[in-house]
C-alpha cells in the first residue's frame, strides 16, 4: 500500500497574513514572519473522497498532509446514540468513538484518539530525514506516537512527567528506536514540554511541534470528519474535553473545509469544550473575554493538576491566544467554555458505560459531564444535532484481553534541567 501512494498535495497558509507557500519540509512557522501564528494546509482536493475502509485512518488521506502510509491505522467510528440519547433526552445525538471497541469497528489499540495525530505527523515526516522525533506528553500522546513509532521503526523520544508513565504501556514489547525521557516526581505537563524544548536545541532531533504541526491538527480533524461523513450534515454542536484546544481548533479547520466542500451544509459547529475543574486556565480565559491566557502561579497550578481525575486536560500553555488558535475558532464558530468535577465525570462515565456499554477515558467522561450539565441548563436545544468526541476509551476491555508491557525510562531529569544535563543525558544514548 504504502508504494502506490501518491503524496497528498497541498500548500500552507499563514493565518496571520493570508499568505499561501508551499511546504519544504518539517515547517512549523510560516517563513519571514515575526507574529506568532498557526499555519493551515490547503488541499488540492476540496470534494473529499474517502478511501476503501481497509486503509484505516488513511480513508480520509485527501485532507491530511502526508507523504507515506504507515501500517497499524484505524479510523474514528461514529454512530447514532440511543441510550445516552435517552437518558439526556436528546432526539439527535452523534457520538463519535476513538479508542478500543472492535464491537463498532474501531480498532485503536492504545485506546485513544490521539493515534489520529501520531499517524498523521508520521506520515509527514519524511524517511530520509536523519533525526530523532521529540514528543512531550501527559501520557496519551506519548502511547500513540510509541505505538506508531515503534510499529514502523521511526527513532522517537518521549518526554513524559515521572508521575504520568503508568500511562506507558503496550500489548507488545517495543521497538528499541523508542526510547523514554522522564521528568521528576511531582512534575507536570508543561514540565516535559519544557525538557523537550531543551532537546530540539541538540543537533539531531526533530521537534514535533505540537499544534503548529499542521499534519496534527487535521489528524485529530479526522473524528470530525468521520462524523460529517457518517450523518451526512455538519452537526449543530461539538462537544469535547479539552488540555491544549488542538483538538478543537482541528474541529473548527475541518468544519471550514466541508463548508468548501459544499456536500454538507454551511453552519459552524458551535464548539463546546470543557475543562476538568479545578485545572480551569481556558475556561478562566474565556470567561473573562480574554485573548491573553491568564496568570497562573506554577505551584498551583500543579496543585489543581494533581487534583483533577483526566490528568491529559493539563497543559498550561495551550495554543489559545495564537493567531488561528482556540480563541480565534471560538470566536468565529461560537459556542463556549465548560467545566466539569472529577464527581460529574465520574458519574458521567458511569452513565456512558451503562448506556453505550463501553468505558471511556476520564477526559471523554468530563466532555459526557459537560453535554449532560448543558441539556439541564439549555445551553443546547434536545432537538439539535450535537456530535460528542469521545477522545479515549476501551482500555478496560483491551487490557482484559493483552498481556502488557511498560516502557521503561532511559533517561531521568529534575523537574528543571538545565541544557548540560539533557546534552550529556542524550549522549548516552544510542540510536541505530
Amino acid at each position: 500500500m504504502e508504494e502506490t501512494f501518491i503524496p497528498t498535495k497541498y500548500r500552507l497558509q499563514s493565518q496571520a497574513t493570508g499568505r499561501i507557500f508551499d511546504d519544504t519540509g518539517w515547517m512549523l512557522d510560516a517563513p519571514g514572519e515575526e507574529k506568532p501564528a498557526l499555519i493551515r494546509a490547503i488541499y488540492a482536493n476540496k470534494l473529499l473522497q474517502l478511501r476503501d475502509e481497509s486503509m484505516g485512518f488513511y480513508r480520509f488521506a485527501d485532507w491530511l498532509p502526508i507523504r507515506r502510509i504507515l501500517k497499524g491505522s484505524s479510523a474514528p467510528v461514529t454512530y447514532k446514540s440511543e441510550g445516552l440519547a435517552s437518558a439526556l433526552g436528546l432526539s439527535n445525538l452523534w457520538i463519535t468513538f476513538s479508542g478500543w471497541w472492535p464491537e463498532k469497528g474501531v480498532n485503536m489499540n492504545t485506546c485513544s484518539f490521539k493515534e489520529t495525530e501520531a499517524y498523521s505527523v508520521c506520515g509527514r515526516l519524511d524517511p530520509e530525514r536523519k533525526q530523532v522525533l521529540v514528543v512531550a506528553s501527559a501520557g496519551n500522546t506519548a502511547r500513540a506516537f510509541a505505538k506508531v513509532c515503534s510499529d514502523n521503526n521511526i527513532p522517537l523520544l518521549l518526554c513524559v512527567p515521572h508521575d504520568y508513565i503508568n500511562a506507558l504501556w503496550f500489548d507488545a514489547p517495543l521497538n528499541d528506536c523508542v526510547k523514554l525521557a522522564v521528568t521528576a516526581f511531582g512534575s507536570d505537563y508543561f514540565d516535559a514540554i519544557h525538557l523537550s524544548n531543551l532537546v530540539t536545541q541538540c543537533e539531531g532531533y526533530l521537534a514535533e511541534g505540537g499544534a503548529k504541526n499542521v499534519a496534527r491538527r487535521d489528524g485529530m480533524g479526522t473524528t470530525t470528519l468521520s462524523a460529517v461523513t457518517t450523518i451526512g450534515r455538519i452537526p449543530d454542536y461539538y462537544f469535547q474535553a479539552v488540555g491544549s484546544g488542538t483538538g478543537a481548533i482541528a474541529a473548527w479547520e475541518a468544519n471550514l473545509r466541508l463548508i468548501d466542500d459544499g456536500r454538507f451544509g454551511d453552519n459552524k459547529m458551535k464548539l463546546m469544550v470543557s475543562q476538568n475543574a479545578p485545572f480551569l486556565p481556558i475556561y478562566e480565559a474565556w470567561k473573562a473575554g480574554s485573548r491573553a491566557m491568564l496568570p497562573y502561579n506554577d505551584d498551583l497550578a500543579r496543585e489543581h493538576v494533581s487534583e483533577i481525575d483526566a490528568k491529559v486536560l493539563s497543559n498550561r500553555k495551550p495554543p489559545y491566544p495564537i493567531t488561528g488558535g482556540l480563541y480565534d475558532a471560538m470566536c468565529d464558530a461560537g459556542g463556549d467554555v465548560l467545566k466539569a468535577t472529577n464527581l460529574e465525570a465520574r458519574h458521567a462515565k458511569e452513565l456512558f458505560f451503562e448506556k453505550e456499554g463501553i468505558d471511556i477515558y476520564a477526559a471523554s467522561a468530563i466532555a459526557t459531564a459537560s453535554l449532560k450539565n448543558a441539556v439541564e441548563e439549555g445551553l443546547v436545544e434536545k432537538d439539535a444535532l450535537i456530535m460528542l468526541n469521545i477522545t479515549g476509551g476501551g482500555e478496560e476491555l483491551f487490557k482484559r484481553s493483552h498481556e502488557l508491557y511498560f516502557l521503561e525510562p532511559s533517561l531521568l531529569f529534575g523537574i528543571t534541567p538545565s541544557l548540560q544535563e539533557v546534552r550529556e543525558g542524550l549522549d548516552t544514548l544510542q540510536w541505530k
